[in-house]
């Protein structure tokens, strides 16, 4: 009869070792929170320092922005007052321009005529008559200060010069045979202001 084998087990029934836990000083205990607690706060140090970098970054974008939008008010009403101010400039510049071509007007009210006449008398010296027609005002001294001129430029023609209550003062029409000249000065000032109405309207549109 053969023999049953014994149950063999890899258990270790023998009697059971006391497990000494391991143990540290109080220093090295105090020194592992110290060491713990540093860890945390350095690490709480560069999140807080990163999101104030964060913050600060945003602040001074928004700030950069609001800047930007300001500047850009602020050219926009620069450029509205420049139009302003050139068209006031302009309006300035054509009141004094009237007011000292009345002024020279009114002290030589012939200079003008005179002038003119120059200039036709260079240009038409063949011409057989020349009419020049001035202010009634004028006609004496015209007629002087005229015949002057003809002569002085060697115009050989007829020179008639004749007073009209019509004409303003310091204004003429000088004609001859094929052809003519008119000196309006109310008609002149006219054209200007409307050219510097239309300069003023565009500027301050634009």
């Amino acid at each position: 009869m053969t023999a049953r084998a014994k149950f063999l087990f890899d258990a270790d029934f023998g009697p059971v070792k006391d497990t000494v836990p391991p143990r540290i000083t109080p220093e090295q205990h105090q020194a592992a929170i110290t060491a713990a607690e540093s860890r945390g706060y350095q690490r709480g140090m560069a999140a807080a320092e990163a999101q104030a970098r964060t913050e600060a970054e945003r602040r001074t974008a928004a700030a950069y922005e609001r800047i930007a939008n300001v500047l850009a008010g602020l050219a926009g009403e620069m450029k509205a007052i420049e139009g302003r101010l050139e068209a006031e400039a302009v309006n300035v510049a054509v009141a004094v321009a009237s007011r000292l071509a009345g002024a020279m007007l009114a002290r030589e009210p012939l200079a003008e005529i005179s002038a003119l006449a120059t200039e036709c008398f260079n240009a038409f010296l063949a011409a057989p008559h020349v009419v020049v027609r001035v202010n009634n005002a004028l006609y004496d001294a015209a007629r002087q200060r005229l015949d002057e001129i003809a002569r002085g430029r060697g115009f050989e023609g007829r020179l008639v010069v004749l007073g009209e209550a019509e004409i303003a003062l310091g204004d003429c029409r000088i004609e001859w045979a094929d052809g003519g000249v008119i000196r309006d000065s109310a008609a002149v000032a006219a054209a200007i202001d409307d050219l510097v109405g239309r300069y003023v309207a565009a500027r301050r549109t634009a």
